[in-house]
Formats: structure tokens, C-alpha cells, sequence
């Protein structure tokens, strides 16, 4: 099957668009690919941060698009055969992903739509998705006080939404003082520095979507037993406890969070199509990647960044000038 994708050659250097020639997997079916989001994941990928992969790569595992004739999102952990025995791909890392306009997936990994609205989809199911399963790690509930670093990322800006949901009370840390209006129509209280505990009182709970760079300080925002569960590290770097004895002496978990069930993809699609959740993105051909990422290194990219084979729809409260 020949069809066009943006192809990474080597770690941290532009996407090539090209034709490619690749061949499908017996008994897969393909997909025509409508929209992919630009994952935190995606960007740790292209760095190089992922040691076990091997370039050429076609990355994207937010996939949207048709498959008979009607609309489907792809489940990004895929169940295959590998050398006789059942293995997970994962899409866009160890199997071709959605930065193309075709992609070769099993039709057990395919969830149909409700609607072809796939550039929302694209935007928000992976990020409310992962923080389905975050708020389960955490064993979050109503009630709950909960501080999210990275607030206006793809999963940041999502995924309040639906702690919000939950009936959490959320913090949402940002630098940007001017998105403090967004955040609390979203149901959340925006919160400019890490040291808001001093006034308002320590959380329950940390989601920790920055990592490496944000972590040291938003522990000291727990509560004695509170719970830090860390989503991603988007910078990369070692992540370095600078006071062990406030992790001993106020007996704070720290764990880590793994993507997301099909059960939990399925069910922040339904939250999506029903208007639960309010998407954020910027659109992109695909032939802009490399202008997405420069984009998104330059903060002018809330929410998503959505790669779309076919003309942009446009911005969905998208917000140009920057997030943080």
C-alpha cells in the first residue's frame, strides 16, 4: 500500500513527508487516516527518550479516521502475533502510527464513532482517557483536593475536566496569569505558583504531568499520606528527589500511571461525543508537522496539536498565544 506520512529518520530532527510502500499485516484491515493527535508521548518518542526504538519511525497513536466506510478511533495498544506467542504493539513506536494517511491496524482495535467530528476526537479522548485511569491509580474521589501540573497540555487541559467531573476540587497550575478565565470556566481553580498550599491548603492528591521539572516542588503541595502519581516526564530528564525526609517523614506515595484500558478509551469517547468535555486544539496538515512541533516549543498551542490529512477544519478553542 503506497500512501503519504511524515517519516522521523533520526532523534530530534524535522519529519520527512514522503511516499511510502508498506504492506499490511495478514488479517488486519486498513484505516484512512482523518486526524491524529500530537501526543506529549509523540514528542519523548522524537527525542530519542525511548532507548528501545530504532529509526525510521512513523509515529501518532491518537489515530481517528474510516474504516468501512464509517468513522473509527484506534485502540493504541495492540494485541498481535509475534514469532507464536501474543505480544502488544504499541502504534506509532513498534507498529506504523497516525502521522500518514493510512494506517495497518486489526479491526479488534477499532472503536467506531459516534460522529465523523474526528479532529475533537483526535484532541481529547487520549487525555481524558489517561486521566480516567490516573484518578483510578490514585483511587480519587469526590471531595478530593487535587493539584494537575501542566494544566493547559493535551492531557492537562482534558483531563481537568474531567477530575472536575468527578466532583475533585482542582488546582490547575500555569505560569500564564491570562488563561486564569479559561481554567475556571473549565470548573477548576487556576493557581500561578507551586507554594498556593501556604494559603489555600495542601491536596489530596498530585496529578504530575510535567515531571522531572515541576515534581519537587508540587510534592511539597501534599498532605501527610497524600499521593503523587506521575503521568509523563515531558522534558526527560532524571527525575531527582531533592528532600527524601519530606517523602519519609510525611509518608507520600509516589506511582506511576500507564496509559489507559479499552474500557477507559471507549468511555472518554462517549464523554467527547457528548459534549462532556470541550476540546482544545490547533489543526495541521499533514505536511505542517514540523510548524506543529515548532509550534508546540513555542507555547502557541493549548490543548492539542491535530495532524489532519484533509483540509483543517479550523481552531477549536484554540489559543495562539501561548500555554504553560
Amino acid at each position: 500500500m503506497k500512501f503519504k506520512a511524515a517519516v522521523l529518520h533520526s532523534w530530534g530532527n524535522p519529519f520527512s513527508l514522503e511516499e511510502v510502500d508498506l504492506e499490511g499485516r495478514e488479517g488486519w484491515t486498513w484505516l484512512r487516516v482523518k486526524a491524529t493527535g500530537v501526543c506529549g508521548r509523540d514528542r519523548v518518542v522524537w527525542r530519542g527518550g525511548f532507548r528501545n526504538l530504532r529509526t525510521p519511525l512513523i509515529l501518532g497513536h491518537e489515530v481517528y479516521g474510516e474504516a468501512w466506510g464509517r468513522p473509527h478511533g484506534v485502540y493504541p495498544a495492540i494485541e498481535a502475533a509475534c514469532n507464536g506467542s501474543t505480544c502488544t504493539l504499541l502504534l506509532g513506536e513498534t507498529t506504523p502510527g497516525g502521522y500518514a494517511e493510512m494506517v495497518n491496524v486489526p479491526a479488534s482495535s477499532l472503536v467506531e464513532l459516534p460522529s465523523r467530528e474526528y479532529e475533537k476526537y483526535a484532541a481529547a479522548v487520549c487525555g481524558v482517557a489517561t486521566m480516567i485511569h490516573a484518578s483510578k491509580v490514585a483511587g480519587l474521589g469526590p471531595g478530593d483536593r487535587v493539584l494537575v501540573t501542566g494544566s493547559l497540555g493535551g492531557v492537562g487541559v482534558h483531563g481537568i475536566q474531567y477530575l472536575a467531573m468527578l466532583g475533585a476540587r482542582v488546582y490547575a497550575y500555569t505560569r500564564r496569569r491570562q488563561h486564569s478565565r479559561l481554567l475556571e470556566d473549565l470548573g477548576v481553580e487556576p493557581v500561578h505558583s507551586l507554594d498556593f498550599y501556604r494559603g489555600m491548603g495542601r491536596v489530596d492528591v498530585v496529578m504530575e504531568l510535567v515531571g522531572a521539572r515541576t515534581l519537587n516542588e508540587s510534592m511539597r503541595s501534599l498532605r501527610q499520606g497524600g499521593s503523587l502519581v506521575l503521568v509523563g516526564n515531558v522534558g526527560g530528564e532524571p527525575i531527582l528527589i531533592e528532600r527524601p525526609a519530606l517523602l519519609v517523614m510525611r509518608e507520600i506515595r509516589i506511582m506511576g500511571t500507564a496509559a489507559y484500558t479499552m474500557e477507559e478509551y471507549r468511555e472518554a469517547i462517549n464523554l467527547v461525543a457528548r459534549g462532556r468535555v470541550r476540546p482544545f486544539y490547533k489543526a495541521y496538515r499533514l505536511e505542517e508537522v514540523n510548524r506543529a512541533y515548532r509550534d508546540i516549543d513555542e507555547g502557541r498551542v493549548i490543548g492539542r496539536a491535530v495532524l489532519v490529512t484533509d483540509s483543517p477544519a479550523g481552531e477549536e478553542e484554540a489559543h495562539p498565544e501561548g500555554a504553560g
